[in-house]
């Protein structure tokens, strides 16, 4: 039976969390979780088989089957800001309910680093009494950078999603919760992974027959939809918008 559990989502802070883990429990003690969204980006998954070659222990691959535009159809809605879906279905039941059957001792470890410590305390709320551990928040802190070069070190490329100025390795370099600077990055790094989020927003709007979008314009002070379509043509033709500090961020496992 397995000692923790580290949900290993494919980004270096999980790898940080789970080298950490083995150390303080030993490999055999250990189960690294993944639960995919089915629209990873590729190299994630060159990134898991590296992983499994150089870590001493064993990665469990659990997916629901559906991606997350099936899955918005499936319960008919667009996930957004404040509420995803994919991210409570996807993610969070599926690895609760493999744990549960598997591991329902085991310590739930996560690759939360000091950036994103306020995630820390709403999971720890939410899964109690199960002990959790994050051990980016405790010494040595490493920025992500740090992250990538202990990577590096013990003889793995990190995802590549990093080199291009992702802030996470998840949903192919897209999400749901993200904000306008993280989508105007998309559309300059990604170009055609921000087509394929734009298509499938617009299928999904048609689909449902309502004016749904995962962005929102603030201007003026009032949310109106906001479409990826109409984002990109903004970006195309340098209008003014409220993009440059809203990136928003990718919170899997912290909805209640």
């Amino acid at each position: 039976m397995a000692k923790a559990v580290v949900n290993f989502s494919g980004g270096c802070g999980s790898y940080v969390a789970a080298k950490r883990a083995i150390a303080r429990w030993g490999g055999d003690n250990v189960v690294l979780l993944f639960a995919d969204t089915k629209i990873e980006d590729a190299d994630l998954y060159r990134f898991l088989n590296d992983c499994e070659k150089v870590l001493p222990s064993r990665l469990v691959r659990i997916a629901d089957g559906r991606d997350i535009w099936q899955l918005f159809k499936d319960v008919r809605f667009l996930g957004n800001t404040r509420v995803a879906p994919c991210s409570k279905i996807l993610k969070k039941e599926m690895a609760e309910a493999w744990i549960a059957e598997n591991a329902p001792d085991a310590f739930q470890v996560f690759g939360i680093d000091l950036g994103e410590a306020h995630r820390a305390k709403r999971i720890v709320k939410r899964l109690a009494p199960t002990e959790v551990w994050c051990p980016l928040l405790d010494k040595p802190h490493l920025t992500k950078q740090g992250q990538v070069n202990e990577i590096r070190q013990d003889g793995i490329e990190p995802p590549r999603l990093y080199a291009l100025g992702a802030p996470h390795n998840n949903c192919g370099g897209g999400c749901v919760k993200a904000g306008m600077a993280h989508w105007r990055w998309l559309y300059h790094a990604l170009p055609c992974t921000y087509a394929e989020w734009e298509r499938n927003e617009q299928e999904l709007r048609d689909y449902l027959g309502k004016d749904v979008t995962i962005l929102k314009d603030r201007r003026g002070g009032e949310a109106t939809p906001l479409t990826l379509r109409e984002f990109r043509e903004r970006i195309e033709a340098n209008a003014p918008t409220l993009w440059d500090e809203e990136w928003g961020g990718c919170g899997c496992f912290i909805e209640e």
